[in-house]
């Protein structure tokens, strides 16, 4: 009986944390044709000063689209149109996909501002706020998912600030929202916000890797950057230097950079599809920084369409003179992601304590048939 109890406790240990396992496991939704827009309103689209959008814009099935120029837009505009219309459709599916799955962590009540979370999916029953810095550590896991289900409002702070840690993408990391969002002013934004009813975002917020999608509301815009998310993810920035004249100019990554796809450099305040525009002409160093511990990053070759001069970057300096309007465009050859660390799952886990179990089953009926004996 002593056997079968053992047993017992050990195929409910497996089941529990088999079910724990799937519970932990978000996904990352497909977004169709809807994944190429920055921006996809419901009703309208409205920009005021000097906004940068890399990605396509989009609204249906209202028409209207304002401010555009002096936005400007590193993609294609799309006001109503079939184009429109199926990025509105695939984004119905991707919204209710994120409303439907289950819920590992219930955040209700929670100010997001200071918190560090692993991938999962997390809830709020009604709404959502960001005061702060939010981490989101991948834990060396280039395919973590990050999914936010908030019943109502997503609301951040002025200057809040989302990151993503140790390898990993904003294009996996969703926010579904009941009712509206609002980013406050001078927000450093990551991943998608999936609406509703509308997306606001205030004096300088910018979303550095993501889409703003709104099914049946409004998009409303105020001096923003706003760039699709990356993929695969391209942890670290690129900062030019100035060697002739004095200062640093900042750069992020657009466009795609999947191996031998080549991906343009732009300017992470957001002042046009990059190359040098209002930046000084003359000798400029590339250096990569901020990489995780156990990235390596090899063979990214960059020329400057204007000056017609190449340069190799592979994790060292390199130089090459910048001519005035020029494009940067970068290709990855080589891009390898941290080891693997080995960590067993909580599959494994509950392999583990089966055998052990098992193990100590077969030592008491051993015993247990000597005595009888």
């Amino acid at each position: 009986m002593t056997l079968s109890l053992l047993v017992g406790v050990a195929f409910a240990a497996l089941l529990l944390l088999a079910q724990t396992n799937a519970a932990l496991a978000a996904t990352a939704p497909s977004l169709g044709t809807a994944a190429t827009f920055a921006i996809l309103g419901g009703s309208t689209v409205t920009n005021t000063g000097s906004s940068v959008l890399t990605g396509d814009l989009g609204v249906s099935p209202g028409l209207a689209i304002t401010g555009f120029p002096p936005g400007i837009v590193n993609g294609t505009t799309h006001a109503g149109g079939a184009v429109a219309l199926q990025a509105q459709s695939d984004l119905v599916t991707a919204y209710n996909d994120l409303a439907g799955q289950a819920c590992d962590t219930d955040l209700t009540g929670q100010d997001l501002g200071g918190m560090t979370l692993t991938p999962g999916a997390y809830c709020f029953s009604s709404s959502a706020q960001l005061t702060g810095t939010l981490t989101l550590d991948a834990q060396g896991d280039v395919n973590a998912v990050f999914v936010f289900q908030i019943g109502s409002t997503l609301t951040t702070a002025s200057s809040s600030v989302v990151q993503i840690i140790n390898g990993g993408s904003n294009c996996n990391v969703f926010w579904q929202v009941g009712t509206s969002a609002t980013l406050g002013t001078g927000t450093l934004f990551e991943g998608s916000i999936l609406a509703l009813t509308s997306i606001t975002l205030d004096t300088s917020a910018s979303v550095i890797g993501g889409q703003l999608l709104a099914r049946n509301g409004a998009v409303t815009l105020d001096t923003n950057s706003v760039s699709v998310c990356l993929a695969p993810p391209l942890p670290g920035s690129i900062t030019i230097n100035k060697t002739a004249v004095g200062g640093d100019d900042t750069f992020g990554y657009t466009g795609s950079a999947a191996l031998g796809a080549p991906f343009n450099i732009i300017t992470s305040g957001g002042a046009g599809s990059h190359g040098t525009t209002g930046l000084s002409v003359g000798a400029y160093t590339v250096t990569e920084s901020t990489m995780p511990a156990g990235w390596v990053r090899t063979g990214l070759v960059c020329t400057d369409s204007t000056a017609g001069s190449t340069f190799t970057y592979s994790g060292a300096q390199a130089n090459i003179a910048l001519a005035a309007g020029g494009t940067v465009t970068c290709t990855y050859t080589n891009n390898l992601s941290p080891p693997a660390v080995s960590v067993p799952t909580l599959s494994e886990w509950g392999m583990i304590i089966f055998i052990v179990l098992m193990g100590l089953g077969s030592i008491y009926y051993l015993r247990r048939r000597r005595i009888d004996i």
